[in-house]
């Protein structure tokens, strides 16, 4: 059984409230000071964590021009020729994560990582990183799960590159070892269109696997974010750029201002959500006058007989309440009654 309730450094993860993820990814543009400007920014743009991604060309792939090794022409990286130059463009160089780490706690900015080998989860180790994000094509990578689920460390698990039963089984690995899981519904392709989207596996896999369930976002814009997190996001995660930045990433990341749409826009969303009440809300009761109850809508004699013409359910709502108007039909008024009066018992019992 996996947590409801899941805690990344000192925010709570839960289904009340979607935790927002700024993915750094290759948007750096290996430019430190960049970086550093950029991690600002996100602070002060209000997300509840950056994620970065931990891997080196040589740790993710080797260089290797055979055709196994090349990026297709249709891809949206077929400039980068190989997959090794791709990653090596891309990587976040490993002597940062140091500096990021302890930068990111002087601004009091929740920083964790994607880890895509052993070597780079004992860097991350050292850092005390607080939790760990499995993209998903290494969903595949079983042994990597097991070390990443034996840290007892919050996991994020995206699903895009996966079958269900690639699913299952990094679900049940993690589970052997950790109960602190969150999976995110994803599609990867880079833009990902719409109708791909599939946001209602969002909601099936939080039934399914019984744990917290989130979206990782790769389309241009903001609506399909927003939109998951009213479906019930845990999390959200989006690939954000700084301003004036071109990097292998961000043709398809949003921009800060774009971001700080996204968020105000969540935020506001969730506080429509409340609490389960069905109570008459504390502003709505100064329009109870728009009920209805019983009237009389024509001068009624003594001895006369209560009928449907000369009292009904009209607004407002001083009178009797409607469910006794048959109750009172036909029985004889015991006074006289003027036009607009309240229907009251006292006019059928002594």
């Amino acid at each position: 059984m996996f947590n409801n309730k899941i805690k990344i450094s000192n925010k709570i993860i839960d289904h009340n409230r979607c935790f927002i993820v700024a993915e750094i990814s290759a948007n750096h543009n290996k430019n430190f000071n960049i970086l550093k400007r950029f991690l600002l920014e996100l602070k002060n743009a209000g997300v509840d964590a950056v994620k970065l991604q931990a891997y080196q060309a040589n740790t993710i792939t080797i260089d290797c021009k055979s055709k196994d090794f090349l990026i297709g022409k249709k891809n949206s990286w077929s400039k980068y020729n190989n997959l090794y130059k791709l990653y090596k463009k891309a990587e976040t160089p490993i002597e940062w994560f140091p500096k990021v780490f302890k930068f990111c706690k002087k601004i009091n900015l929740i920083v964790f990582a994607s880890v895509f080998d052993e070597s780079n989860l004992k860097v991350l180790e050292k850092l005390n990183c607080p939790a760990y994000k499995i993209a998903s094509p290494e969903i595949t990578d079983i042994p990597l799960i097991k070390k990443v689920s034996k840290t007892k460390k919050p996991i994020i698990l995206s699903n895009g590159l996966s079958e269900f039963k690639d699913l299952k089984l990094a679900v049940n690995t993690i589970k052997q070892k950790n109960n602190k899981l969150i999976i995110l519904k994803c599609t990867s392709s880079y833009p990902a269109n719409l109708n791909e989207l599939n946001l209602n596996t969002m909601i099936d896999i939080k039934k399914t696997f019984k744990c917290l369930s989130g979206y990782s976002d790769h389309t241009l814009g903001i609506h399909a974010g927003i939109h998951a997190a009213s479906l019930g996001a845990s999390m959200l995660e989006k690939h954000v750029k700084p301003s004036g930045v071109k990097s292998v990433d961000s043709f398809f990341s949003i921009t800060i201002n774009q971001l700080k749409i996204m968020i105000n826009t969540i935020r506001q969303n969730e506080k429509s959500n409340g609490i389960v009440s069905y109570e008459i809300a504390k502003s709505s009761k100064k329009n109870m006058n728009g009920r209805r109850s019983l009237y009389v809508v024509k001068d009624i004699e003594k001895g006369e007989k209560f009928t449907k013409n000369n009292v009904k359910s009209i607004r407002p709502c001083y009178g009797i309440h409607p469910k006794f108007l048959d109750f009172f039909l036909n029985k004889k008024s015991l006074k006289d009654i003027k036009y607009g009066s309240r229907l009251k018992w006292e006019y059928i019992k002594k």
